[in-house]
């Protein structure tokens, strides 16, 4: 296991909202989450950033004093230049490596799936590209190691004019699966099947909560995301009614805009979905922090439109229950759950059928017995209540989708129920 030490730095002109302390702990969940060992974290407040090191040169041979033999890498909790990081690489003389970098790392090892490898490697490459000037050393390691992990390192040698070929093939492919994301939608919406998306800070629980809702198998592990290939799973309302489901990548304060670009492909479930789920970790010290957080990446997307359900997840974990009658009164259309424990589901299916329930309609449908396929497709797509075969017909009272009585019920005799 790799041994870092951490930079934590408050620069004053940037007004970071939140405390240096705070953010020091945030960037040490990172670094475990690159299941690196971290063997000290210094803070340290500056006016504003220098050009050549980001700090000052004095503070700066300081942190290679720190730097000791147990050290393999330095990380910081800004991004740097290329000429920083080379400039500090040559006083440390360890790996510096950069929040960006260090996020990348995370995704890197979360990626599973094609596309998000893909995206991985275009993130990457597009980080890499206007650093490349006096990286010839740094181009030429094959060495592993935080920083330099994912399906983009092998690339890292190509010169200037190869990384572009390979973003352009990189963006190409993923346009392919961005038309083949928008003809799945284009589909679900001729079929009226309404969507909602999980959105929220990354360990809020939106894992543990689609598995707990739909059996989807995501992997849950108690670390920054952890999730990164987004998945979709159809959810079987109480009323009847098919949903579609889809969780997605975690947000986390200050993310990177380039990333949020490079993800766009995952993210377009937000998007398009007609409700989202913001899960929050009720838990956490900084719940109103991660919300913020969670609402800037919703405006840079151009989803802060959407209707919302709120849900304060982790209950169980809260100590102090008092919080939650704050908690319910500051965000918008709140249920309190614990998703590891199944609680107050009731509730929150409650809500989100609320938010679809003028999509569907109760009838007494009239089936002469040459239609029993209708049967199956009640069953399947609405909720029925109650079934009678009679001599000459088969009586049903169900509540089906709007969409599947126009579609399939236009020569059969119904009424809606009042």
């Amino acid at each position: 296991m790799e041994k870092a030490l951490l930079v934590t730095i408050n620069v004053e002109s940037e007004k970071n909202l939140w405390p240096i302390e705070d953010v020091a702990y945030e960037l040490e969940e990172l670094v475990e989450a690159a299941s690196v060992e971290v063997i000290n974290n210094i803070t340290c407040t500056i006016e504003k950033p220098t050009a050549n090191f980001f700090l000052g040169r004095g503070k700066t041979e300081e942190i290679g004093f720190l730097a000791q033999d147990d050290v393999d890498a330095v990380i910081f909790s800004h991004d740097l230049s290329g000429t920083q990081q080379r400039n500090i690489e040559n006083v440390v003389g360890k790996k510096v490596v950069d929040r960006t970098q260090l996020i990348l790392d995370i995704f890197a090892r979360h990626a599973k799936s094609p596309e998000g490898k893909m995206q991985v490697e275009l993130a990457q490459l597009e980080y890499l590209l206007p650093r490349l000037i006096g990286k010839g050393v740094i181009l030429s390691r094959m060495g592993g190691g935080i920083g330099t992990r994912g399906p983009g390192e092998t690339k890292l040698e190509s010169d200037r004019r190869r990384i572009r070929k390979r973003i352009d093939k990189l963006e190409n492919e993923l346009k392919h699966l961005i038309l083949h994301r928008k003809n799945i939608r284009k589909r679900r919406k001729e079929n009226s099947v309404p969507t909602l998306a999980l959105v929220g800070y990354t360990n809020a629980g939106k894992s543990t909560l689609i598995n707990a809702l739909t059996d989807a198998g995501q992997v849950i592990q108690n670390g920054l995301f952890t999730t990164l290939d987004p998945v979709s799973k159809s959810l079987h309302l109480p009323n009847g009614e098919n949903v579609i489901i889809s969780d997605t990548v975690g947000f986390l304060n200050n993310l990177p805009h380039h990333l949020v670009e490079a993800f766009k492909a995952t993210l377009e479930e937000v998007v398009e979905a007609d409700l989202l789920l913001h899960v929050l970790d009720c838990s956490h010290p900084r719940v109103y922090e991660h919300a913020k957080a969670v609402s800037l990446v919703l405006r840079d997307l151009g989803a802060d439109d959407k209707k919302i359900v709120t849900v304060l997840n982790k209950v169980d974990l809260l100590e102090d229950k008092v919080w939650l009658s704050q908690l319910t009164r500051d965000f918008p259309n709140p249920v309190v759950i614990s998703a590891s424990l199944k609680q107050n589901f009731d509730e929150l299916l409650g809500k989100i059928q609320e938010n679809f329930q003028a999509k569907m309609v109760l009838l007494d449908v009239s089936l002469p017995h040459s239609r029993m396929d209708l049967i199956d497709l009640f069953y399947r797509e609405g909720r029925v209540e109650k079934v009678d075969y009679l001599p000459k017909e088969v009586k049903v009272r169900v509540n089906l989708p709007k969409i599947i009585v126009s579609k399939y019920l236009k020569d059969i005799v119904f009424k809606k129920v009042c």
